[in-house]
């Protein structure tokens, strides 16, 4: 079940009952980090560098990543030195696409046109999840609407499936004038940004979580929902990894090191959904 050249560590001491709950960070977790020693984008990589962002606006969304991206991934700094600075990224980043007049008509060949690529096995993922009536809520910190558009134009965006993220907010005329909030950064992704939603009471009958990451910041996105008795944290390690295992390996219960599949959460999944 746990065959794969990126398994480096699991700790499998939560014992996980049928039908858990899954809970996912979506760009670098269900997308992939890279292809044929290329990075892929994020949902927020695509539209920075889409064809409806002037060469000015990606120079400056590209300096705001040169500067706060080591911020973000520094092992040694504190969550409570990184959080401002996220919010200050991403504030500063919001503001420039909303400057940019973006239309909402115009997303979905922004992401068609993108070099975007799922993880191998998303299919297997959302086709299992979807069958069995299990919950999938992804929680990300990049921008709804092409996270959505993403999972639409792979067709696996199935009735299970639950996003909670940053999303955009058009005129009349289908211009982005800014985006919603509450504003949701790689380290705030827990319950204090889902007052109001009905994020935690549809997971509520789970007793067990599967939870999927890529960062320090994805831990905490089960905090607070009911009922849960176990979780099982799956951690992808995409970069600087010889620098972050240690840390990844003390935070997560199984460790993927460039891995670019699901072939391990698909292999658990298939032992618990055939246990039912």
């Amino acid at each position: 079940m746990f065959e794969g050249e990126g398994l480096v560590g699991t700790k499998l001491s939560p014992v996980l009952k049928p039908e858990p709950g899954v809970i996912s960070d979506f760009d670098m977790t269900l997308s992939r980090f890279g292809c044929n020693g290329r990075r892929c984008p994020t949902s927020h990589n695509i539209l920075d560098n889409s064809r409806v962002i002037s060469e000015d606006g990606k120079r400056k969304l590209q300096d705001l990543l040169h500067y706060y991206y080591p911020i973000e991934i520094d092992p040694n700094r504190t969550l409570e030195e990184k959080c401002p600075l996220m919010v200050e990224w991403w504030s500063r980043a919001h503001e420039l696409l909303s400057q940019q007049k973006i239309q909402k008509g115009d997303i979905a060949q922004i992401v068609r046109e993108s070099d975007v690529m799922l993880r191998d096995g998303f299919k297997e993922l959302f086709d299992q999840l979807h069958k069995n009536n299990v919950p999938l809520f992804i929680f990300s910190a990049g921008v709804g609407d092409i996270l959505e558009e993403i999972i639409r134009q792979a067709n696996v965006f199935y009735s299970n499936v639950n996003v909670v993220s940053n999303y955009m907010d058009f005129d009349d005329n289908g211009i982005l004038t800014h985006f919603k909030g509450p504003l949701i950064h790689t380290y705030n992704k827990n319950n204090s940004v889902l007052q109001g939603t009905k994020y935690f009471q549809q997971l509520s009958t789970r007793t067990s979580i599967i939870l999927l990451g890529d960062s320090m910041g994805d831990l905490t996105m089960a905090d607070g929902v009911p009922s849960v008795e176990n979780i099982l944290k799956i951690g992808f390690l995409n970069d600087k990894v010889e620098e972050r295992r240690e840390k990844y390996l003390d935070a997560y219960d199984i460790v993927l090191e460039s891995d670019e599949t699901l072939d391990v959460v698909n292999g658990i999944l298939r032992y618990l959904l055939t246990e039912t």
